[in-house]
C-alpha cells in the first residue's frame, strides 16, 4: 500500500536549513529560534514559546520553575509515554497514577478529584493520541483546590477544545517535535504559556539562568541549558506551515476510515469529548471487545501488520508497571480501565491518514480482511 512515509520534507525546510548554514550563528541565539516561539505559541494561542532540546525536558523545566520538589504529588495519568511520570520523579516529587476515560484514552477527572491530598502541587494531564482530555472539569478541579496545571499536549498541536488550542488552559504547556510528531524536527520541544511571570522564569531557567537584556555572563538563579539549536528551529519553521493542511487532510482520511468500518463489531475507535472541534490525529486509538470482534487484541495487530499496515499494540503496561516505578517512587490509585487497555488497545500512527482517499479505501479494505481472519 502506498502509505506516505514520515518525516517529510520539501524544498522550504532546506530554504530555511541554508539560511541558518549560512549565517555566523547555528546555536539557539539565531533570530530564526525566537521566531519559531512565537509563531509556534500564536498557532497554540498563547503569549509566550520557551524552545528546548526534546519535550521530555520541556516537562521538567515546567514542573522546575513552579517549584515542586521532595513531598510534593502530581497528579499524572496511567497511560502515557514514560516521561510524563519521570518529568515528576526528577524533581524529588512523586507521580500519582490515576485512571483513563474509557472512550478517551484521557485522564479521567473523576479519579484525579479522588487522588487530590494536601500534598497534590499540579495536574498533568495528557491529550493522549490528539484529542484534548476535557479541559472544563480538570480546570475546574484545579481551580477549586489551587493547584496548577501542566498540559502534556506533546500529541496535540493544533488541538482544540470549544475553539481554544492545546497549551492554553494551564499555566504551560508542553509540546513535543520528536521524529514521530505531527511536526518534527527529529527531536526538540516547547514549553507554550500565557502567564507573564511563568514564561520569563522558564526562559531563565533553560538559558543557564540569564536574563533578557542582560549581560550574557550574568546568570541570577541556578538553571541549565535546554536550548534549541537553529537548525531544529529552521526545520520545524517550515513543519508548521504544513501543519493545518496536514490536520485537514487526517481528519477527512479518519473520517472515511471509520465510516467504511463502522459495521465492523467490537471494533471501536477513541472518542473524543464533543467539546474537541479539533484535533492533530497523531494517533488513531482504538480497542478490540474479544467476544464482539471475534479474536484477540494480538491476533488482529498481528493479521493487521500482515496486510502492510503499521500498527502498535499498546503499552505493554500503564506506566507504574514500568520497572523504574514498580518498587515505589510513586502512588497509584485503581486503574482498571487503563489496565484493560493494555489488553485490548491498539494505535495506528498518523502517516495511515496522510495519504489520498484511494490509499485510505485501501488501507480499510485491508483491516476488513484482518478482521476476517
Amino acid at each position: 500500500m502506498r502509505i506516505p512515509a514520515w518525516p517529510i520534507h520539501t524544498e522550504r525546510e532546506i530554504e530555511l536549513l541554508r539560511q541558518v548554514l549560512n549565517s555566523p550563528q547555528w546555536g539557539g541565539f539565531n533570530e530564526i529560534v525566537s521566531r519559531l516561539e512565537s509563531e509556534f505559541a500564536a498557532f497554540q494561542h498563547c503569549a509566550y514559546g520557551i524552545s528546548a532540546a526534546n519535550g521530555t525536558l520541556t516537562l521538567e523545566a515546567a514542573l522546575a520553575v513552579l517549584g515542586i520538589g521532595p513531598g510534593d504529588e502530581v497528579i499524572v495519568p496511567a497511560i502515557s509515554f514514560i516521561s510524563t511520570a519521570t518529568a515528576v520523579s526528577r524533581t524529588g516529587a512523586l507521580p500519582v497514577f490515576v485512571d483513563i476515560e474509557p472512550e478517551t484514552f484521557n485522564m479521567d477527572p473523576e479519579r484525579a478529584a479522588e487522588a487530590i491530598t494536601p500534598r497534590t502541587k499540579a495536574i498533568l494531564p495528557v491529550h493522549f493520541g490528539g484529542p484534548l482530555a476535557d479541559m472544563d472539569r480538570l480546570g475546574a478541579l484545579a481551580a477549586e483546590h489551587g493547584i496548577p496545571i501542566v498540559e502534556d499536549a506533546a500529541h496535540a498541536h493544533g488541538s482544540e477544545w470549544n475553539g481554544r488550542r492545546a497549551g492554553s488552559f494551564g499555566v504551560a504547556g508542553s509540546f513535543s517535535f520528536q521524529n514521530s510528531k505531527v511536526i518534527t524536527a527529529g527531536e526538540g520541544g516547547m514549553l507554550t504559556s500565557n502567564d507573564a511571570g511563568f514564561a520569563e522564569r522558564a526562559r531563565s531557567f533553560c538559558n543557564q539562568g540569564r536574563r533578557i537584556g542582560e549581560n550574557y555572563f550574568f546568570h541570577y538563579t541556578l538553571a541549565t541549558n535546554y536550548r534549541i539549536s537553529a537548525l531544529q528551529a529552521a526545520v520545524l519553521l517550515a513543519q508548521l506551515e504544513r501543519l493545518p493542511e496536514q490536520i485537514c487532510l487526517r481528519e477527512r482520511n479518519e473520517r472515511l476510515l471509520r465510516s467504511e468500518l463502522a459495521d465492523i463489531p467490537g471494533l471501536r475507535f477513541q472518542q473524543a469529548h464533543r467539546q474537541v472541534n479539533v484535533h492533530s490525529h497523531y494517533l488513531l486509538l482504538g480497542r478490540i471487545d474479544e467476544r464482539e470482534f471475534g479474536m484477540t487484541r494480538d491476533e488482529f495487530h498481528r493479521a493487521v501488520t500482515a496486510q502492510g499496515i503499521p500498527c502498535t499494540p499498546f503499552y505493554p503496561h500503564p506506566l507504574y508497571g514500568n520497572p523504574l516505578y514498580r518498587n515505589g517512587g510513586c502512588r497509584v490509585m485503581p486503574c482498571p480501565v487503563a489496565e484493560a487497555c493494555v489488553r485490548d488497545a491498539f494505535w495506528f500512527p498518523h502517516r495511515v491518514l496522510m495519504g489520498d482517499e484511494e490509499t485510505t479505501r485501501e488501507i480499510a479494505a485491508a483491516i476488513r480482511r484482518a478482521a476476517r481472519r
